[in-house]
This record gives structure tokens, sequence and C-alpha cells, in this order.
């Protein structure tokens, strides 16, 4: 079968934050323009995962009628409290020593999935149109130059063969493709390769943030209260933080980012999530409660430092696939939706009618420099690479100072030049971390946990996490580090195996939650993730 081929004035890759504010953007400043929005997700949201305390200046500038208009924004923050852990106790930081771009007042505890689905509705009454289902799986670039992508085959089994429900995939071709497909996007991490946009820059840092759902007693819900840790379980092995919201409807989110720079090979990312839970200052929240809902999902997090070049011939990089997260704040809806914003009023500037498009928007970076968008990412350049050089308690100490004396501007630049993936210790050499077993009550099993994440892949497809060399899981990673996949993965997918005494490494691709880590985290850089068939992964109800 032939693809068949569409034509649009700008094709846009994810439903998210980014994707969804440069579409409302472009139909708000030239209603007559032709685009339209794939998502892989079975629906608008449904892979979309953040903690989320929401910052609404973006949505102010977008909508600013978008308390009128219904926007998800239920529960404004009440009160701050961070608390430095330790194994067995805590200690509660004052917010007059905290930096003050962790204060939270006058922003929201609201699902961001559901944020992104009533900015899809807003799109779509301005003539968008959207597409869930469709994953995004190959470039167009004809003369050097992205003219659009195509969707992924539909119906074709684990052998390559064609079933019968065989679709080919689509060509959406557009002037211009904006790639917004979050943190490791499938697509954008090509277009950094392919032309070289990470010259100069730091390299790019991540983190693993996991979230669950708790139902919990009426007489122990406290609507608006945000909780932010540091420290334990993390303190020693690993860096990162915790969180807890009190959201509406009885619920509270809990959650642990994991910065994936760690270097003990026995650390399981998930093992140290639902050990977090059983700490007092968590455990108090979600004593006689029901978790309903499980979800990880990497978070890029390098900031100005590692910032790649976001404009290449025919395109531009939104949001998380360029890394526009505020990690001083904890937030990148804001500023993802900003950088899709200055998108479109580049856009919107170049194309015309006669305007062949398939230029290299180089203007962009010009716009985004002179918008806040680029002022608070220089003012939290240092708060990351200060973390992972000083640690919690003393990183913590010169952020407060760069932060709340000096604005962020520091009159220097700290970097953090080395890759998360590289470092980690030989096996030999680690500490052996004892993870205690599941409670069932606070603590859980990665399937279980998987279950409630509505994750499904149709089992006879090919495989999406690719390996570039079949040998190395066992012969080198097995035998230098016990094979890390195994525990950096929060969703089982991968696990070593003895058949006719013969080690063997199983991919479990139906498990996919589609967090990236394993794209990410692997020491031998062997792993790639692709887009499996559209509609695949986990389907999130309100993260």
């Amino acid at each position: 079968m032939e693809r068949e081929s569409m034509e649009f004035d700008v094709v846009v890759v994810g439903a998210g934050p980014a994707g969804l504010a440069s579409a409302i953007r472009l139909k708000q400043l030239n209603a007559d323009l032709n685009l339209c929005v794939v998502e892989k997700g079975a629906e608008v949201g449904a892979h979309i995962l953040s903690g989320a305390v929401f910052e609404p200046r973006a949505l102010d500038e977008l909508l600013p009628d978008w308390q009128a208009l219904g926007a998800p924004l239920n529960t404004p923050v009440t009160g701050d409290d961070i608390y430095l852990l330790k194994a067995d106790s805590a200690k509660h930081f004052p917010n007059a020593l905290v930096p003050k771009t962790m204060h939270n007042h006058g922003n929201y505890i609201t699902s961001i999935g559901n944020l992104c689905r009533w900015l899809a509705e807003q799109a779509e009454a301005l003539g968008v149109e959207i597409y869930p289902g469709f994953a995004a799986s190959e470039l167009i670039i004809e003369q050097g130059v992205v003219k659009g992508i195509t969707t992924g085959d539909m119906g074709v089994g684990a052998d390559g063969e064609h079933k019968d429900s065989y679709m080919p995939g689509m060509e959406l071709r557009g002037k211009y493709t904006l790639l917004s497909e979050g943190c490791r996007g499938h697509l954008g991490k090509q277009v950094i390769s392919q032309y070289r946009l990470s010259q100069g820059a730091d390299p790019q840092h991540y983190g693993i943030g996991f979230k669950e759902i708790w139902k919990v007693p009426a007489d122990q819900h406290r609507p608006g209260q945000v909780v932010h840790t540091a420290g334990w379980p993390l303190d020693g092995e690993g860096s990162g933080g915790g969180y807890l919201y009190h959201a509406d409807n009885h619920e509270v989110w809990v959650g642990l980012i994991i910065d994936l720079n760690y270097s003990n090979p026995h650390l399981s990312p998930f093992d140290e999530f639902q050990r977090y839970k059983t700490h007092g200052v968590i455990a108090q929240h979600l004593q006689g409660g029901e978790r309903v809902a499980y979800g990880a999902r990497a978070i890029t997090k390098g900031g100005l430092n590692a910032l790649p070049k976001q404009h290449f011939p025919g395109g531009l990089l939104l949001g998380c696939d360029a890394g526009t997260l505020n990690f001083a704040k904890i937030k990148g809806t804001h500023t993802a939706m900003k950088s899709g914003m200055v998108a479109a009023e580049v856009l919107a500037g170049v194309l015309t009618d006669s305007h062949a498009g398939g230029d290299d928007l180089a203007q962009y970076a010009e716009a985004v420099q002179q918008s806040w968008l680029y002022d608070e990412l220089y003012r939290a350049r240092n708060f990351g690479p200060a973390m992972h050089k000083f640690g919690s308690l003393a990183g913590g100490a010169f952020n407060y100072l760069d932060q709340n004396w000096f604005g962020g501007k520091l009159p220097f630049t700290l970097h953090d030049t080395s890759d998360d993936y590289d470092g980690m210790q030989p096996l030999s050499q680690a500490r052996v971390i004892e993870y205690p077993k599941p409670d069932g009550k606070l603590s859980f099993d990665r399937l279980s946990s998987v279950y409630l994440s509505n994750t499904f892949h149709e089992e006879d497809q090919p495989c999406h996490l690719k390996l570039a060399d079949a040998s190395i899981p066992i012969k080198v990673n097995l035998a230098r580090y016990g094979e890390p996949a195994q525990r950096y993965c929060p969703a089982g997918v991968y696990e070593v195996v003895s058949e006719g005494g013969e080690d063997q490494f199983v991919i479990n691709g139906q498990n996919c939650i589609h967090c990236k880590t394993c794209d990410i985290k692997d020491p031998s850089q062997n792993i790639t993730w692709v887009v499996p068939e559209g509609g695949s992964g986990p389907n999130y109800p309100n993260m």
C-alpha cells in the first residue's frame, strides 16, 4: 500500500503543554493557518505525568480568561513545607531559609494531563486538527531539510511481517515541524544528533520522576498543602528530592525524583520511592488511604547550560524535548508553554500563502532571549550543578544565597560536564543496598504498580526497545554492573534469566511505561527507545 500524504502549514509532534500552546497561539495569530497535532498516546493526556504544582504565568498570557473557560485549576496552594529527611528524623526549614524559587504562593496543584486535555479542547475550538493514537515514527528529511513526519505503521507482527490488520503510516508534511515530544523525544534526539544542536552545551542531565495518586480519608485531607523533601532515602548514594501534594477530591499525590547520574549499580529508583513513602513525614499523609494510580517518567533537568540549539532547517525543538524545565522551581509546564508560544509568534511572522517554509529559524533563539523564559532559565542556571557538586545540604545553602540574595545573577556559572550514564561503579566496588520487601500498605512491587498505570501494548508487534549489540547486556553489563537495567527500569521490562545454564537478557516490552530511563541510563548506551504502535503504552487518567 502507498502511504497517504497530507499537507499542512505546521505539523506539531506531541500534544503536551508546549505543542498545544504553540498550536493555540498560532491560530490566535493567524486563523487561516492549517496545522495539526499528532499524539502517540491513545488520547490527549494519556502519556502526561507531572507532579504538579503549576505556575499560571504562561497560561495568563495565552488564555487570559482561562477561569471563565473552565481550566482545571481548582486547588490553589495554601501552604509550603520543606523538610530535610534522615532515616529516623526530619528537620523542617522555615520559608525564610528556602530558596524563593521554591515558594508556591499563587500557584495551583493540578493534573497536567487534565490541563492538556482542556488545552486540546481550546485548540480544537480554534480549528486545530489533533490526531491522538498516531505515533510520529520518522522524520521526512529532504536535502537536509525537515519536511514533516511519518506516522508508524499499524498491524506489523513481531517478526516484521504484515498482519491482516496492516495499515501503512501516513506522511504529514509541513512547511515547518515543531517537535514537542517531552523528555528524550525519539525524533528530538535524532535532530539533536543529526544537526549537532548540542555542540558547545553541557551534556544534558536527567532525573526519573515517580508519582502515585492516593485516595485518603476526609479528616486527613488538606487541599492545597505542598510538601517537598531532600535527603533520605537518597543520602549517600544519589541525589534528588521528594514531594507530596494535597489535590482536590480527597487525593494526595506523592512522588520522588532521582537524578540519573547516580553511580551505584545496586541502586533501584523504584525501590527508593517505595521506601520513601514509609518515612513518618510522608506516611502520616497516606496511612488509611488507597493507592489508585502509579507512573514514572524521565525529566530533562540540565537547564540553560545544557540547552541545545533549538532551531534546525524546517523546524524547532520545544519544551522538554529541548530541556526548558526550570529546575530551581521544579517546574517545566509554564516554561514549555512559553517556548511553544514564542515559536508560534516567530512562525506567524514568516508564514504567508507564498512562503515555502523549510528555513532555519535562527530568529527563534533571539526571540527566546528577549522573553522571560530565558531570564528564568538564566537565573536558575547554577541550581542543578550546585546540587550535583555539593550535595543536598551544601548545594541547598548555595542555592539559597544565589536565589535569595543575588536573584540568580552571581557573576559565575557552575557546570556539570559528566554524562549521567557515565561513571557507574563496577559491581565489585559498590556498596550493596538491601531493600525491604513491600508491605502492601505503603510500599508495593513493580508489577502491581504497572497494573495501575493502565499500560497496554499489542504483544505481536516489533519490540520498541532496540539493542545496538544484543551481546552487551550479558557480556558487558551483567559481568561488570550486574545488568542495572533490572533495577533502573521502573516497570520490570528488563530481566536476566537462566536458560540451559546460560544467562539470557529478556525484554518484556509490553510492560514499558515509556519513561525513557533505559535510553538515558544504560552504561553502555546500547538501548534505544523508539515509538511502538500508536496508542500503546500507559493510559494515565489524572497524572
